[in-house]
C-alpha cells in the first residue's frame, strides 16, 4: 500500500473515532467517562505523530534505493524502518476501525481498547525518534554507506539515546508487531519465559524450588502485558551476561532437544566427537608437493581438544570405523547402526557440510541447531560437520576461531573418516556462525592452504560494534537482539568482559537449574499462553487488571507508564521542536565496544582490508529485512562485489534474527530455510565455483 494513502486512512480513522467518542454536542458527558477521554487524546497524539511522519517518509522512499545492494535486491536499515512504521500504521488503522465500528456494543471492552490505542500510539512516538535519528545518520554518512564507521562521536551519542529511551511498549501489547503473524505468539512465549526466568534468577533456591517460582510469577506476565513489557525492558538493559548464557542455553535442555529431535527429520548418524591437539599438515593450495603446518588451538590456556557433532541422513563409508569411533565422546561409544540388518551403507558422498551455530558467541552448541542441520543432511543429501566451539567469556577472541580453523583442517584431512571425499566443501553457519564462516575463510587464505568452496551465512555479524546504521536502531524494539545484550555479548568476545578459564571436561552445559526451568518453559507453550490470555482479556478490560489512569503513569504520548527527567543527548536539532521521545526510568548501562580487538578484521571482517578478502569462495548471505544485522549483510555484500569477488544477497521479509531456529514454527521460516539450502546446494553442484558465479555489475 502507497504511504499516502496509508497516511490519509490513518488521518481518517483517527477523524471518525473522534467524532463517535465526542458524541452529539449538546452532550456534556463522554460515553464510558475517562475511558473515552484518553481514546480521544490518543487519538490526536496519532495523528500528529502521523503529520509529522508523512513528510519524512517521503524523503526516505525518494532515496532509499540507493542504500540496497542492488535494483533486484531490495533490502537496507532505512526501507525496514519505514517498514516498521508501515506496520505500526496499519495495526492502529486496524484498531481505530474495530473501535469505531463496535463503541456502542454492549459486549465492547472499553479499557482494553483504550489501552492497545495507547500501546500503539507510544510505539509510533518511538519509532518518530528512530526514524528522525536515522535521518540524522543519511545527512552524517556517505550516499550508499549505512554506517559512520568514522563518526565514533555519533554513535557513541546515539548508544547514550538509546540507554534512556523508553522501549517496553514494544515488549508489551505491541510485541512482535512487525514479524509474521505466525510468530506473535512464538515471541509472546519466549517472553513471558523469560521475565519468569529472569525475576527467579539468582534466588538462593533448589532449581525445583526456582522452577515452581517462575512457574508462579509468570501468570502476572501473561495477565499484565505493560507490566510484561517493564520487566523485559530491565532485563534487557540490566541482568548480566550470564543470566543470557543461561537463558539461552534452555535450547540445551533434553527435554527440547528430544523434542525437537521427534519433530525433525530422523538421521542415521548423530554423534560428538572430541578430536586431540595435535599439529595437522595440509598441502599448500599453490603447490600441493608442499605443506603447511597446522597447529591446535592455543589462546588463552594453551592446547586443547576440538568438540564437535557429526550428523548424516545415511550411514556412509567410513562414519562406522573404529577410527572415528575413537574420536566418539559418548563412554561407552555409540552404537554403529551397521549392525542393524535393514540398514544399508552408502558410499562416501563428494560433498561435505561444515557448520558453525550461532548464538553471540556466548551460548549454545550443535545440539541446539540440531532441527534444521539434520533438515540439511538430508534435503542436500551431505554429511553435516558441526563444530562446538569454545563460547566467549570464558574463552574469548581468537579461541572460537583458532577451533574452527583446526576444525576445518582435521576435516580436509580427515573427510574419508566423516563419509565423504570432500571434493567440494561449504561452510556454512548462523549469526555468530556466519561470521566465523567468513573468518576461518579469510585464514585459510592467510595460511597458504585450500579455501572451501563456498560460504552460506545466514544473517552474520560483520561488524563487532555498536556503530550506528539504520538497522542497529531496530535494537531498541527487537525482543530477538537488543542493544544491551548486543554490546555484552560483543565485549565478551573481545575479552572486555572476559574470566578466562579452562573449561571443565565433561562438564555439563546446563547446571540443574537450568534443567528445571527449562522443564518450566516446556509448559508454557505457545497454545496454552494463547489460551490463557484470551480467557483473561475480558476481565482486564472489566476491571480485573489494575487501573493504568493514574496521573503519575501518564505519559506525553498516552501511554501509561512512569517517565523520567532524562532529555536527549544528541545535538540540539536532533528531533524537531516540541517533540522528544519517552524515556525511560530504568536506564541501560551499555559498555561501548571501544576495544582495539573489536576492529581486527578477523572479528569484524566487514572492516578486512581488500587483500584480507580478495580470493574468498563464493559467498551467499541470507538475511532478514527485519533484522538489526541486516546493514552488515548489505555493507560487507556490496564490499565483497566491488572488489569482484562472487557474492549473493537474498533478504527474506517479516523474520527476525535467528530465523533459522525457528524453520518448523511458520511457512514464512520455511521459505527462508529453502533459500539457505538452494544456496548451499548451488555451491555444491558448481563445477568451478569460484569462477563459474555469476559476479553482479
Amino acid at each position: 500500500m502507497d504511504y499516502k494513502v496509508v497516511f490519509s486512512t490513518l488521518e481518517t480513522v483517527c477523524e471518525d473515532n473522534i467524532s463517535i467518542l465526542c458524541g452529539p454536542s449538546e452532550s456534556s458527558d463522554l460515553p464510558y467517562g475517562t475511558v473515552a477521554e484518553r481514546l480521544i487524546t490518543c487519538l490526536r497524539q496519532i495523528q500528529e505523530h502521523g503529520r509529522a511522519l508523512e513528510p519524512v517518509v517521503a524523503s526516505f522512499t525518494a532515496i532509499y534505493h540507493h542504500y540496497d545492494f542492488d535494483a533486484q535486491t531490495p533490502g537496507n536499515g532505512y526501507r525496514t524502518l519505514v517498514k516498521v512504521l508501515h506496520s505500526c500504521l496499519l495495526h492502529i488503522i486496524h484498531k481505530g476501525r474495530y473501535i469505531a465500528s463496535n463503541y456502542n456494543s454492549a459486549f465492547f471492552r472499553a479499557e482494553h481498547n483504550a489501552s492497545e490505542m495507547e500501546a500503539y500510539c507510544s510505539a509510533l512516538c518511538q519509532l518518530r525518534a528512530l526514524l528522525h535519528l536515522a535521518e540524522q545518520l543519511i545527512s552524517d554518512n556517505d550516499c550508499g554507506q549505512l554506517y559512520s564507521l568514522q563518526d565514533r562521536e555519533l554513535s557513541r551519542r546515539l548508544v547514550q539515546e538509546y540507554s534512556s529511551m523508553h522501549k517496553a511498549c514494544f515488549y508489551g501489547r505491541c510485541l512482535g508487531f512487525q514479524f509474521s503473524p505466525t510468530l506473535r505468539p512464538f515471541l509472546q512465549t519466549v517472553v513471558i519465559s523469560m521475565v519468569s526466568y529472569g525475576e527467579t534468577y539468582g534466588k538462593q533456591q533448589s532449581g525445583l524450588g526456582l522452577a515452581a517460582l517462575s512457574l508462579l510469577t509468570s501468570g502476572k506476565y501473561v495477565i499484565d502485558p505493560d507490566l510484561r513489557g517493564a520487566e523485559f525492558e530491565r532485563i534487557t538493559q540490566n541482568l548480566d551476561l550470564q543470566f543470557w548464557k543461561s537463558f539461552w542455553n534452555l535450547t540445551e535442555s533434553g527435554l527440547i532437544t528430544g523434542f525437537n529431535r521427534i519433530a525433525s527429520n530422523q538421521v542415521q548418524v548423530n554423534f560428538t566427537l572430541t578430536v586431540p591437539p595435535v599439529t595437522l599438515r595440509l598441502p599448500l593450495a599453490s603447490d600441493p608437493s608442499l605443506t603447511a603446518t597446522v597447529s591446535p588451538p592455543i589462546a588463552h590456556w594453551g592446547p586443547g581438544p576440538v568438540h564437535m557433532r557429526l550428523i548424516s541422513y545415511e550411514l556412509r563409508e567410513g562414519q562406522d570405523s573404529e577410527e572415528l569411533l575413537a574420536f566418539s565422546r559418548a563412554d561407552p561409544p555409540p552404537i554403529s547402526v551397521s549392525h542393524l540388518p535393514w540398514v544399508q551403507k552408502q558410499p562416501r558422498s563428494p560433498w561435505l557440510l561444515i557448520h558453525f551455530h550461532g548464538g553471540g558467541f556466548v551460548a549454545q552448541t550443535s545440539r541446539s541447531h540440531e532441527n534444521y542441520i539434520r533438515s540439511w543432511s538430508k534435503e542436500l543429501n551431505v554429511p553435516v560437520l558441526s563444530v562446538d566451539y569454545s563460547l566467549s567469556p570464558e574463552a574469548p577472541f581468537p579461541r572460537a576461531l583458532e577451533e574452527c580453523f583446526y576444525a576445518y583442517c582435521w576435516a580436509l584431512n580427515h573427510c574419508h573418516l566423516l563419509g565423504s571425499t570432500a571434493e567440494r566443501v561449504c561452510l556454512a553457519g548462523d549469526s555468530a556462525g556466519g561470521n566465523l564462516c567468513i573468518t576461518v575463510s579469510m585464514k585459510a587464505m592467510s595460511s597458504g592452504i585450500r579455501v572451501p568452496d563456498g560460504i552460506m551465512a545466514a544473517y552474520p555479524a560483520t561488524l563487532l560494534t555498536t556503530d550506528a546504521s539504520p538497522s542497529r536502531l531496530l535494537t531498541l524494539i527487537d525482543p530477538m537482539l537488543p542493544l544491551g545484550v548486543l554490546a555484552k555479548c560483543i565485549n565478551a568476545y573481545a575479552g572486555t568482559d572476559s574470566c578466562t578459564v579452562q573449561p571443565a571436561v565433561g562438564s555439563s552445559s546446563l547446571s540443574a537449574l537450568g534443567r528445571d526451568t527449562a522443564l518450566l518453559l516446556s509448559d508454557l507453550t505457545q497454545g496454552a499462553s494463547n489460551w490463557i490470555q484470551s480467557f483473561l482479556d475480558p476481565m482486564r478490560s472489566s476491571g480485573g487488571a489494575r487501573s493504568l489512569s493514574s496521573p503519575q503513569r501518564r505519559s506525553q504520548s498516552g501511554e501509561t507508564h512512569r517517565t523520567s527527567n532524562h532529555t536527549s543527548t544528541l545535538a540540539p536539532g536532533a528531533y524537531p521542536q516540541g517533540f522528544e521521545p519517552l524515556r525511560s526510568e530504568c536506564l541501560a548501562f551499555i559498555r561501548p565496544t571501544s576495544c582495539p580487538i573489536i576492529r581486527n578484521p578477523f572479528v569484524s571482517p566487514l572492516l578486512a582490508p581488500n587483500n584480507l578478502l580478495r580470493g574468498l569462495p563464493p559467498v551467499h548471505i541470507v538475511a532478514s529485512a527485519l533484522d538489526a544485522l541486516l546493514d552488515d549483510s548489505v555493507m560487507f555484500a556490496k564490499k565483497l562485489r566491488d572488489m569482484g569477488q562472487p557474492v549473493t544477497l537474498t533478504v527474506v521479509e517479516d523474520l527476525p534474527h535467528g530465523f533459522l531456529s525457528l524453520s518448523q514454527l511458520a511457512k514464512e521460516t520455511v521459505v527462508a530455510t529453502e533459500v539457505c539450502v538452494a544456496r548451499m546446494k548451488e555451491i555444491f553442484e558448481q563445477e568451478n565455483p569460484t569462477s563459474a558465479l555469476h559476479k553482479r555489475p
